[in-house]
């Protein structure tokens, strides 16, 4: 059944980002200090909420209809602007070089992913380290605008899933007989977004480990998995549920991104604890709650083809563009309260270096939301915050 998706109202167009910018209710960036307040709030909940240190305390206050949306999300652990500028205009000349955005080069220096990597990983400020993984967010990027959202690009659902998985072949590269392999390089070499993925894939090797390569490689087949669902409902012209969209959600994530996290702290989570079931599901929620905070906001940049999950909710719900909204608010903040209490368990029973990681994850959600509050990508970079 094709359902027809209400268009956002106007004066609601700013909502999300308004939801974003707005840090006065945020967590602390302090994993630890966050963990310790949703014990405290377990324990007893109907403590008194005056006083010193508690701002955390307050984040997990039920809201009431009055005060309005707050999002649950802490804000970034630094804003080195210089650091991410100096990674910025490195990711564009690497963009210029191998032809992505070509025409578009304003346009993607202007996003500034430089900066969000700088934003989302604070254990670094090796730039060329953050370049490295700046790199592989940007080919990963223009993949999706290429192959999957953009029709001026080139992008058609017909054909996405021939497309990535050939692009699959150049991130876990194919080994063909002689003939055959002459005939796939040729065809990479007259694709920028294979050119982008294996020189983004050899810059990340100088720095990850085997088995952090290998869990990268398969984040980005999970990656490629989901955006052929996305095509198929393309394709099909078809609106899923929000149980189906939220699945593909939990596959097209931030994980491939915030997979690189150790990777740039140089240090590595052995791979016991890493893939451990708990540690997983950890993982997988945050990458969820922080994909979602870009369909708070990125929707009135969409095609009236693509999803987000404020438009399901309308087509699903019958809700309005602003129940939507909130709705969502409410959604992410119960996914980034179930990480919380699982952190708090992993970091009590698991490694040291379980304890960094998840203090890098924490951080890099914090990272991400300033970002979409702030990048060129999605608004006029004039009204960026002071």
């Amino acid at each position: 059944m094709i359902v027809t998706r209400l268009a956002p109202e106007p004066s609601l167009r700013d909502l999300g980002r308004t939801i974003l910018s707005d840090f006065d209710h945020a967590p602390p960036a302090d994993l630890g200090v966050v963990m310790k307040a949703s014990h405290d709030v377990r324990r007893k909940f109907d403590l008194d909420l005056k006083g010193l240190g508690t701002s955390a305390v307050r984040a997990f206050k039920p809201q009431s209809a009055e005060e309005g949306p707050q999002l649950f999300c802490p804000g970034p652990v630094r804003d080195d602007r210089a650091l991410g500028a100096q990674v910025n205009e490195a990711m564009v000349r690497w963009a210029e070089e191998i032809g992505i955005y070509a025409g578009r080069l304003d346009k993607l220096r202007q996003a500034d992913f430089g900066r969000y990597m700088m934003l989302a990983h604070p254990n670094t400020s090796d730039p060329d380290r953050l370049l490295a993984a700046t790199k592989c967010l940007v080919a990963e990027w223009a993949a999706d605008d290429y192959y999957v959202d953009e029709v001026s690009l080139g992008a058609d659902p017909a054909v996405v899933g021939s497309r990535l998985a050939n692009l699959y072949a150049v991130v876990d590269p194919a080994s063909l007989p002689r003939k055959y392999a002459a005939q796939k390089d040729a065809h990479h070499e007259l694709q920028p977004i294979s050119t982008a993925f294996r020189t983004a894939v050899e810059h990340l090797a100088r720095y990850a480990s085997i088995t952090q390569l290998a869990r990268f490689r398969h984040q980005v087949a999970i990656l490629f998995l989901a955006w052929t669902e996305e095509a198929d409902w393309h394709h099909n012209r078809r609106t899923p549920p929000v149980w189906e969209y939220l699945v593909q959600r939990h596959l097209n994530s931030y994980l491939p991104p915030m997979i690189l996290m150790d990777v740039l702290g140089g240090y590595e989570l052995p791979p016991g604890e890493f893939f451990h079931p708990r540690v997983r599901e950890a993982f997988t929620t945050a990458g969820t709650a922080a994909v979602l905070i870009n369909d708070l906001y990125s929707g009135k940049n969409e095609s009236e083809t693509d999803h987000n999950l404020p438009n399901v909710l309308v087509a699903e719900d019958r809700l309005t563009h602003r129940e939507a909204v909130l709705r969502t608010v409410q959604i992410h903040n119960e996914l980034m309260r179930a990480f919380v209490s699982q952190a708090a368990h992993l970091s009590a029973t698991g490694s040291p270096t379980l304890r960094r990681f998840l203090a890098d994850t924490w951080a890099y959600l914090g990272g991400s939301r300033e970002w979409h509050a702030t990048s060129g990508r999605y608004h006029d970079s004039k009204e960026e915050r002071s």
